[in-house]
Order: C-alpha cells, then sequence, then structure tokens
C-alpha cells in the first residue's frame, strides 16, 4: 500500500467520485442507454463497516444514476450526490451541515472534476490509474486502480490507524 505523511487518524470523513474510483473508468452501457457500472465487494465491505465506526462518507459524482444512490444507501451512505456538475459546493454543505473540518477530510478523486475539492481538503487521494494532473496534487496514490478497490485500500488504512479495523465483534458481518 502506498503510504502518506498525513495522520489518518485525524480523519474525520471520506469522499468518494464513482466513475474511476469506486468503479472502473470503463463503464458498459445497455442497450437503454443507461451505465451498468461494476462494483467492488470489497470496498463496499470496507464502507458499510467504515460508517459502523462513525467515519463519515460521502459520494459527490457527475453521474445521472439512481443506482448509484441505491447501491450505496444499502451500505448505509445518508450523504449521496448525484448530478454534481460542480463538486465544490456540494462539499462546502456536505461539510458545512455535519459540522467537519476541511482540514479532517480525504478526497478521493480521478480525474479534472476532481481536482478543485482536492486542493482544498486534508488529504488528496488518487487511484493509480488516475490522470496525471490528480496524481501530480495527490498526497496518496493507491496501489488500486479505480472500481478495483480503491476505497478498501483508503478505508482499511484510516480504521486500522484509528484502532476502528476488525476491533469489535459486528466486524466479521454485513
Amino acid at each position: 500500500m502506498s503510504k502518506t505523511a498525513f495522520d489518518l487518524r485525524s480523519i474525520q470523513g471520506v469522499v468518494f467520485d464513482v466513475d474511476g474510483v469506486l468503479s472502473p473508468s470503463t463503464i458498459a452501457v445497455g442497450d437503454d442507454g443507461v451505465p451498468r457500472r461494476m462494483v467492488n465487494i470489497k470496498d463496499g465491505y470496507a464502507i458499510q463497516l467504515a460508517v459502523k465506526r462513525g467515519l463519515r462518507i460521502a459520494i459527490i459524482t457527475g453521474a445521472d444514476t439512481p443506482a448509484i444512490v441505491n447501491r450505496y444507501a444499502m451500505l448505509g451512505i445518508k450523504d449521496v450526490y448525484i448530478k454534481a456538475a460542480d463538486k465544490g459546493p456540494v462539499m462546502d454543505k456536505w461539510l458545512a451541515e455535519n459540522g467537519l473540518n476541511i482540514d479532517r477530510i480525504a478526497y478521493v478523486g480521478d480525474d479534472i472534476p476532481d481536482l478543485q475539492c482536492m486542493r482544498r481538503v486534508g488529504l488528496a487521494v488518487a487511484p493509480a490509474d488516475a490522470a496525471a494532473e490528480v496524481k501530480d496534487i495527490a498526497q496518496y496514490i493507491t496501489q488500486a486502480s479505480g472500481g478495483y478497490g480503491v476505497g478498501r485500500e483508503l478505508l482499511e488504512q484510516i480504521l486500522k490507524a484509528q484502532g476502528l479495523w476488525m476491533s469489535h465483534a459486528d466486524a466479521f458481518g454485513w
């Protein structure tokens, strides 16, 4: 796993983009024109565990697919924002509504629309296959490529640093 000098014990919340982060950047499109995203089960496990442990998780994506809301709601995420053409104001709203300090937030993005948010948070994270401009500003680059365990890699490290990974009996179930 990639290492960062950032103190992961201080992380209060994580914001994830979807396409290219929690799903691969290549997406199948059905005959109806609707994208069919692939999800990573290990990401899902880590996300639901992080939510149980009190880590605030948000999804901010430009995609316009109700399936995204449904998928992440099933994992316990209440803050799922779709159709976010400009992600900065959406993140500001989420921070304010939850009383979170931007310096204690990790943002995981892979492409140009994520740069604005990544430049402002305490910990900017990029998947291994992110755009060059994103990797240039990331303080942490995952070994995983988008859709192949980026969420799990980051959340596992945060929860371990905070003493919350596999620390309760309910960690072994969904």
